[in-house]
């Protein structure tokens, strides 16, 4: 049992505790470096005294005084950190393509999903011409008819369309993640989006329009389809986590395969960002297409030597020679 001379004896060490923590409430920058060290003594003799406190039946009023005094003292210590630099440069240079790789396979399966979507989406047009009115409306129809392309718009207001286009995507590649719990919502995106596309490919090929739609989508493209493909790979991965959760609780496989998900959109974004000021500022313009299609092809190297580069593992962990 606790005894009052003990209590009245550690009072004095639980009273500066809450008034350190009062001082720091802003954050720990407020407390010199004495007043850090103390804090942190009395954090660690106070979480020693309701260790002591819980096991006293009859001073459960004590004992949350001091489990709500050494929460606070917690979330100063463990919460109140402000995100670093070196935590983000970390993240995108060795954290986020190691996660890429790590579950390349749903990434790969929403890219497969897409493209043969899209190679439906050109056969059926180039076998029924109808179907291209019926999946593009009227209005394209007429303007691919007329060997015109449809990015005039982008052309006249560059800031505006690029704002939209970013938007636009953004919310495509957020509801192809956040879609995986319906288990449905990354499939559906996938085939409605490559079958779109598709069906513009075929349409274009009848007009002989391919060499201007090809030469505006591949500027941007390169890291559009790429973000697509990886926002449909983290929904399938949160799908996969909740159909199959192997020998792990269903919750748990689903909570470990969402964090994974969410990392891999918050690699996809900026990718998005980019990809929407290339389209709205670059792609629509009349730049030579060997221009564009030579921008293609290096942002679309730089791409794979960012994913894939071993470049990017370094230092995460020991070699092999190290290991033995």
């Amino acid at each position: 049992m606790v005894s009052t001379a003990w209590i009245r004896k550690r009072q004095p060490h639980w009273k500066r505790l809450e008034q350190l923590v009062e001082v720091a409430s802003g954050g720990l920058t407020k407390l010199n470096h004495a007043e850090l060290r103390e804090f942190g003594l009395l954090y660690r003799q106070t979480a020693a005294d309701l260790s002591t406190v819980s096991e006293d039946s009859s001073s459960a009023q004590l004992s949350n005084y001091l489990n709500h005094l050494l929460g606070r003292g917690h979330n100063l210590l463990y919460m109140g950190q402000r995100p670093r630099l070196s935590g983000m440069v970390d993240f995108f240079s060795r954290t986020y393509p190691s996660i890429f790789r790590e579950t390349l396979p749903m990434t790969a399966l929403a890219t497969g999903i897409f493209l043969l979507a899209a190679m439906v989406g050109w056969v059926v047009t180039a076998y029924d011409p109808s179907f291209a009115h019926r999946v593009l409306g009227p209005q394209m129809m007429v303007s691919i008819e007329r060997h015109e392309m449809w990015t005039h718009s982008v052309v006249a207001m560059k800031p505006v369309a690029a704002s939209q286009i970013t938007t636009n995507n953004l919310s495509v590649a957020f509801a192809a993640c956040a879609g995986g719990i319906t288990v449905l919502g990354p499939l559906y995106l996938m085939i409605f989006n490559g079958l779109l596309l598709g069906v513009v490919g075929a349409a274009t090929q009848a007009a002989g329009m391919a060499l201007p739609l090809w030469s505006f989508v591949a500027p941007h493209g390169v890291l559009e389809l790429p973000a697509i493909f990886i926002a449909g790979g983290a929904g399938l991965e949160i799908t996969r986590g909740l159909l199959f959760p192997g020998l792990l609780p269903r919750r748990t496989s689903l909570s470990q395969a969402g964090g994974r998900a969410i990392r891999l959109m918050l690699g996809a974004v900026p990718m998005l960002l980019v990809a929407g000021s290339i389209e709205g500022f670059f792609s629509a313009t009349n730049t030579p297409v060997e221009m564009k299609f030579l921008l293609a092809g290096v942002l679309f190297s730089c791409l794979l030597v960012y994913l894939f580069g071993h470049w990017s593992t370094r230092g995460s962990g020991p070699s092999p020679s190290n290991t033995r």
